[in-house]
């Protein structure tokens, strides 16, 4: 892969490149941008097309990421030459652009500057410099506005410029230049543009904006975010993620609503629509039709997920205000802590503002639109997610804060942490009770009959998060119930006790053996190579110094947790397979 940067979408390409671990090119004009490659290769100087095609040959490229300047048309042009001659698929990476704002003077050519006016302050780079002299034998003084680089100051004098036109500052909303206009390039939201219109108004400054040069090329494959751009990468170029993106429920929902109004309102049926991110960004997404309705099939990539390939649908209807409603298979919240009054449909507020969002340029007539959103085998599979534990009943809930889900279950598994601490809260108990799955929490649940079911928390492995979250929410009193094979992982400090992350320590159990003054032939049973399971020592330990082992073990766990939960009490027990608990000594 081949990445064309030196840009904020350069950095933000590395970012998303950087998660494969797989090695990969970036290239510069000019070397100068600061950035941290771990497995991108850099490669510096401008390439014309005979260098760009044979590097391309004896690299193998296999992918072009045009993330260069929106105003770097040489460039764009070169490497759909070089892309179209050698069969190799473009993903252009493109900016954000807010609508133009009739406000502002927009010219296509630096030949089109009004000369209405005194003095101007042009901050379009110092390439620019030559093609803006003329306005000085028009009797408008204008200052430059360039990097306070050696190589850009002697540029700007070979282009004729004095040192007193010469300006440098670093930001935009301090404009230390007072002129009658300034001249800005379409540099889109990453390229701070409407906070540079923004500061030059404040200034008493007319706008005079140089239009982006179009890149809309059929033969690029448009992305202008960085998941558009990971999905792209994992289409056209699927090896390079180990693991592959999927779709929210909640973007699945908003597609479908689109591709609704979209049949309702034009007659269009497309194969694809656009639905905008949360973050602002455009990504494609897959639709089709049916007797009333639109939907979406849920997509969730390499993360596990029992809602893969469920079919989300929207039906949409003319209403006198918006309202979104849940229908067949969409849950509905029973219990507080949620962003939504009980009784509501278990549709977050993220996807909800998704689909506003994305319906308001489709709102024809100063209409509104009802929405209904339904899950048809969203109750069977309910059953099979955290909705019964939380107060969701009657199906899956509909959510997603990205849109996206980034293949590591981990992310969303401690996500799903923290809702269930926060309903835990809102249900009022005075305690929550953390456990690592079904079997242990059942031993917990008949150790403190009196909680509510919500009290009680899963962790899995993500005992230090989960502790962190209850933290941050406040928690006053956390009780950790766990297991010995996790907790042996845990008296040593890990806190995550993932197989992937971590592994027995038999040296490390010996240590424990030893300061319980457990027998020398327990310690020897553990060196065997038999021993390969922790919960073994339940066996292997005399009945009567377990309490004292279990002391041992559980005031090193306490060493490591308490820390994550300063302000609150922390209970530490530790079980054993028949449901045995036991508790640190006084």
């Amino acid at each position: 892969m081949l990445v064309f940067g030196g840009t904020t979408e350069g950095r933000k390409a590395v970012e998303v490149l950087e998660e494969a671990g797989k090695a990969y090119f970036y290239s510069t004009k000019t070397g100068e941008q600061e950035l941290t490659l771990h497995h991108g290769l850099r490669i510096d100087g401008a390439l014309d097309a005979e260098a760009m095609r044979d590097f391309c040959r004896e690299h193998d490229i296999r992918l072009i990421i045009d993330a260069a300047h929106p105003f770097a048309a040489t460039l764009h042009s070169t490497i759909l030459e070089v892309a179209a001659a050698q069969g190799i698929p473009v993903v252009r990476y493109e900016r954000i652009y807010p609508p133009r704002d009739p406000d502002i003077t927009w010219i296509d050519d630096y030949a089109q500057v009004p000369t209405d006016i005194r003095s101007l302050l042009a901050t379009t780079g110092v390439q620019s410099i030559s093609k803006l002299k003329w306005l000085e034998t028009k009797g408008v003084k204008v200052v430059y506005r360039i990097l306070d680089r050696e190589s850009s100051i002697a540029l700007a004098k070979t282009q004729g410029a004095e040192d007193s036109q010469l300006c440098f500052y670093e930001d935009a909303n301090d404009i230390p230049v007072d002129a009658d206009a300034i001249l800005l390039k379409e540099s889109g939201e990453s390229g701070g543009f409407t906070e540079k219109v923004n500061a030059a108004r404040a200034k008493g400054m007319r706008v005079i904006a140089i239009k982006r040069p179009l890149t809309m090329d059929n033969r690029f494959s448009i992305v202008n975010g960085p998941y558009g751009l990971r999905r792209a990468v994992e289409k056209m170029l699927p090896e390079f993620f180990p693991l592959h993106s999927g779709l929210t429920t909640g973007t699945c929902a908003t597609a479908a609503a689109i591709a609704a109004v979209m049949r309702l309102t034009k007659g269009e049926t497309p194969e694809e629509v656009p639905v905008v991110l949360p973050n602002g960004e455009t990504i494609a997404v897959p639709v089709g039709y049916g007797d009333g309705y639109a939907y979406c099939i849920k997509e969730a990539g390499d993360d596990p997920d029992v809602t893969n390939g469920i079919e989300v649908r929207a039906k949409v209807e003319h209403a006198a205000q918006f309202k979104i409603c849940g229908g067949e298979g969409v849950g509905r919240f029973t219990l507080p802590g949620f962003d939504y009054p009980v009784g509501e449909p278990a549709i977050n507020k993220g996807p909800r503002e998704m689909i506003r969002r994305n319906l308001e340029p489709l709102t024809v007539d100063s209409g509104q639109w009802k929405v209904t959103i339904s899950v048809p085998q969203g109750e069977e599979i309910a059953r099979r997610t955290f909705n019964p534990r939380l107060g969701i009943e009657g199906g899956i809930s509909i959510i997603g804060v990205s849109g996206i889900v980034k293949p590591f279950s981990e992310e969303a598994f401690i996500d799903s942490i923290r809702k269930c601490v926060e309903v835990a809260q809102a249900s009022g108990t005075d305690r929550i009770v953390i456990n690592s799955g079904a079997k242990s929490e059942g031993f917990l649940k008949a150790r403190y009959p009196d909680l509510p079911r919500q009290a009680f928390v899963e962790y899995g492995n993500y005992i230090g998060e989960t502790l962190r979250i209850a933290n941050e929410l406040g928690i006053k009193r956390v009780t950790l119930g766990v297991m010995l094979g996790k907790a042996v992982k845990l008296a040593d400090g890990h806190l995550d006790t993932h197989s992937k992350k971590v592994v027995m320590d038999k040296g490390f159990i010996v240590q424990l053996l030893r300061e319980a003054a457990c027998p020398e032939s327990v310690v020897e049973a553990v060196q065997a190579p038999s021993f390969t399971l922790a919960r073994e020592l339940w066996k292997l330990i005399p009945s009567a110094l377990m309490p004292r082992f279990a002391d041992v073990v559980i005031r090193r766990c306490y060493a490591h947790c308490k820390p994550l939960l300063p302000n609150g009490q922390l209970t530490i027990l530790l079980m054993d397979d028949d449901g045995r608990i036991y508790e640190a000594l006084s």
